[in-house]
């Protein structure tokens, strides 16, 4: 009968054991020396060692024939425990036994002596999930046990361990293996089972099992069903995994807000028979490993997933700022959180590719953040500001970058100013031709048409008046900052319709920085000299429905 990779080559001594040195060589020394505890508890991630280690303890202690600390794996003693003969080594689920009964016979059975070996070992798997009276029960025999008595618990939740067990038990953290520690690994059972295992394809194996040995090892199981090569493209495809050509060129389309593009790509990556999770999750690690050398560009390499050449790192990160990173990273993990419950998990990957290629459209504060200090990136450089939200592509101009062509003449229809909806309200025209009276009132008239985050900028003449001449209309505003919030297809639609009910035609609406020409004032926040800082907040207040001014 077949057995799994991972069974076949689990470890029997403590030199087998991959990457946890830190704790097999200290078991060692105290089974060598006869200085055991009478509880041991390993903690540490799924597929690190720990409930290898704890057999192999356990037939160290009972072995016959022990080897510098290690079990000999030949005598009666080893034999029996490995094959499950010997009754006095018992291994429990406490998963499935959490339940104080249980635990409580287990206690009356511990006080008699072992009948076959020297040690009566007990190794509770999963020792987090017994319940609460079930540590109770268990924790007077694991404070004063017989002599004859180990313990060995194991748990990947240490927190859900109440201190009076932990206190009472030698503690052993198990690591993370490291990547490149998997990789030999592999190589080494890859060559033992005739696999034909390539080194790329090694290293994105270990890099898929996520610091488990055993998780590795189930991914080459898998992988070699076929018999053929297990290399980089065919571990992709076995997996459904878009691979990191594919991952780079999406990033690409992000960082260009080429949002059809991003969209077209995970259609195909779909229709290949690509998960949409592997696909944001491969997104995720590339996002983190540019914002890591970001932020730690001294300490990255050794943080990094791994998997993306020099080149394309360098070259991803230029087009990115760090809030931007932090920003993508928050949307692509809550994207992925939510796929689990997910009833078109494609819909929302595709919401997310979209959210992540359009800036404008995250209204978090994070997406708020990255907006703001591409701006302030922006301006630092002299560049103009981006007419939106949106981060202007870095590899092609951004729109409003390109100067539109002046309006031309309108002749004013038959029956003057008056027939052309320019009533008298809007006050005497300036030299010119040009109307600015009007603003005020025009601009109040936009409350409810317009967003209430922009309503105090339209009200405020210090720092937005509009200009009409000839068909156009100029909104001429004190900042970049300013103009990068009026200047956004709904804002100035909004206007262009407010217009258009009082002066009876369309206009062009454009949103200019800097103060009027020829107009007789100053820039916008120097003329008529200071104003009262009272009047100013009063004035300031009553664009908003919700205060009320006394």
């Amino acid at each position: 009968m077949y057995q799994a990779l991972y069974r076949k080559w689990r470890p029997r001594t403590f030199e087998d054991v991959v990457g946890q040195a830190h704790i097999t060589d200290t078991l060692k020394r105290q089974v060598a020396s006869g200085r055991l505890s009478h509880a041991y508890l390993f903690t540490g991630t799924r597929g690190t060692g720990k409930t290898t280690c704890a057999k192999i303890l356990a037939r160290a202690v009972n072995c016959q024939q022990p080897r510098d600390g290690n079990p000999c794996n030949q005598c009666p003693a080893c034999l029996g425990i490995e094959n499950g003969s010997i009754l006095d080594v018992l291994e429990l689920d406490a998963a499935s036994n959490n339940g104080v009964d249980q635990v409580r016979a287990l206690r009356d059975e511990a006080v008699y002596t072992p009948a076959a070996v020297r040690r009566r070992v007990y190794i509770v798997d999963e020792v987090h999930m017994l319940s609460t009276p079930a540590f109770n029960a268990l924790l007077k025999i694991l404070e004063e046990p017989p002599a004859h008595l180990l313990f060995i618990l194991a748990t990947t939740e240490l927190h859900k361990v109440p201190a009076t067990i932990r206190s009472r038990c030698q503690q052993f953290a198990f690591k993370r293996i490291l990547p490149g520690q998997i990789a030999q690994r592999l190589q080494y059972v890859a060559g033992q089972e005739n696999i034909d295992l390539s080194e790329g394809g090694a290293a994105l194996l270990a890099r898929l099992a996520d610091g488990g040995l055993r998780d590795a090892l189930s991914l080459l199981d898998q992988c070699s069903g076929g018999g053929g090569r297990v290399d980089e493209q065919s571990i992709l495809d076995t997996l459904g995994l878009a691979g990191n050509l594919e991952t780079a060129a999406l990033m690409g389309q992000i960082a260009g807000h080429d949002t059809a593009a991003a969209l077209d790509t995970l259609g195909r990556l779909y229709a290949n028979g690509k998960d949409v999770a592997s696909v944001l999750g491969e997104l995720s690690a590339l996002t983190r490993d540019l914002l890591l050398r970001k932020t730690a560009p001294q300490g990255a390499a050794a943080l990094m997933a791994g998997g993306y050449d020099e080149a394309t790192l360098r070259q991803l990160g230029e087009r990115f700022t760090a809030q931007r990173l932090l920003q993508m990273l928050t949307v692509l993990q809550e994207a992925s959180a939510g796929l689990a419950r997910s009833s078109n998990r494609r819909t929302d990957a595709e919401l997310c590719l979209i959210r992540l290629s359009d800036g404008q459209l995250d209204e978090s504060l994070t997406g708020l953040a990255a907006r703001v200090a591409r701006l302030e990136e922006r301006l630092a450089q002299g560049a103009p500001a981006p007419s939106s939200g949106r981060e202007p592509p870095v590899d092609r101009a951004a729109p409003d970058e390109t100067p539109a062509p002046p309006p031309a003449p309108i002749e004013e229809p038959e029956g003057g100013k008056e027939a052309a909806g320019q009533g008298p309200d809007r006050g005497e025209m300036a030299p010119g031709g040009e109307d600015r009276a009007f603003w005020p009132s025009f601009a109040a008239g936009l409350k409810g048409a317009v967003t209430p985050t922009v309503m105090p900028y339209l009200n405020n003449p210090d720092r937005v008046r509009g200009v009409w001449k000839n068909g156009q209309l100029t909104l001429w505003v004190d900042s970049e900052f300013t103009r990068s919030m009026l200047n956004k297809p709904a804002i100035l639609e909004a206007v262009a319709r407010q217009a258009q009910s009082i002066f009876g035609q369309r206009p062009q609406v454009a949103v200019v920085t800097g103060a009027p020409p020829d107009s007789g004032h100053s820039a916008p926040g120097a003329a008529g000299g200071e104003k009262d800082a009272l009047e100013e907040l009063l004035a300031f207040g009553e664009q908003f429905d919700n205060i009320i001014i006394q």
